[in-house]
């Protein structure tokens, strides 16, 4: 009886375990419902706010920013006439040199509003391959959406030590 017991709590505790990488600079917990800024706040440790789609010039001269994914970086979308605010994810996982994964709140519509999903696709569809227009999993329809979003690029959790211009 007490080794049954004993079993149980081990597979308990290696059931709380995550075979997820942790995200660097960040995992801080949010409750949902959440937005996508104070979300990718919280899971990148990126100390900015505003709407999402500001986060790319706020970020200048204070957080590295490039054209390229890397895992624990801030993919920022730009706004378009039906998502205002822009929009903000984190990178979880770069699959190739034109999918990532990434952590992010509030994408989808309807129930599943605020809620936080959890290595989401983004494909890259720019004709230059140059991560400035990308498609997202909905999954709503368990794909990727038909639309092709503006991205200004990935904010990084370092410390730039450039001067903003």
């Amino acid at each position: 009886m007490w080794r049954a017991l004993v079993m149980l709590v081990l597979l308990g505790l290696a059931a709380c375990g995550s075979t997820r990488a942790p995200v660097p600079g960040g995992g801080g917990a949010v409750a949902e419902p959440v937005s996508c800024v104070p979300y990718a706040r919280a899971r990148s440790g990126i100390q900015l706010s505003g709407d999402a789609w500001t986060w790319w010039d706020a970020a200048a001269g204070r957080y590295e920013r490039s054209q390229a994914p890397q895992p624990g970086s801030v993919l920022v979308i730009n706004r378009t006439a039906r998502m205002r605010s822009g929009h903000v994810a984190v990178v979880t996982r770069v699959v190739s040199s034109r999918e990532i994964l990434v952590d992010h709140a509030n994408w989808a519509s309807g129930a599943a509003k605020g809620r936080i999903a959890r290595d989401q696709r983004v494909v890259d569809i720019s004709s230059a391959n140059d991560w400035s227009v990308v498609r997202v999993w909905y999954p709503r329809i368990n794909n990727l959406g038909a639309s092709g979003y503006p991205v200004r690029g990935f904010v990084h959790p370092r410390m730039s030590f450039a001067s903003a211009d």
